[in-house]
């Protein structure tokens, strides 16, 4: 059973910058997955944000591209958003996911991915 925990949310103003952090705890080490970041915002849908490949393959929802990063750190088992260019309404609850049954590979089913497990969640908050 994978586990997955975030860190790295808090409050930046408008502009600013935030990297969360997910630590991923996999079964096996051969393990292959898609990971990403999902977020849900206060009233609204939750929705994919970002995802990796287990080959490092990313892809971004429009709403993000050019100022969200993910990336994926074998060594460390730490899977990265960096967030730039921050805007008010990127503020929600950030949650790490993975699809462990694809064998790495990230199917847009349903959302940016399919994902089957996901964290406890991050909160950031943009300011005006």
């Amino acid at each position: 059973q994978v586990q997955l925990q975030e860190s790295g949310g808090g409050s930046v103003q408008a502009g600013g910058s935030l990297r969360l952090s997910c630590l991923v705890s996999k079964p096996s080490r051969r393990s292959k997955y898609c990971m990403g970041w999902l977020r849900q915002a206060p009233g609204k849908e939750r929705e994919g944000v970002a995802a990796i490949s287990d080959d490092g393959h990313p892809t971004y929802v429009d709403s993000v591209k050019g100022r969200f990063t993910i990336s994926y750190d074998n060594a460390k088992n730490t899977l990265y958003l960096q967030m730039d260019s921050l805007k008010p309404e990127d503020t929600a609850t950030f949650y790490c996911a993975a699809d462990t049954s694809s064998g790495g590979v990230c199917y847009a089913v349903g959302g940016l991915f399919w994902w089957n497990h996901r964290g406890q969640g991050t909160q950031v908050t943009v300011s005006h």
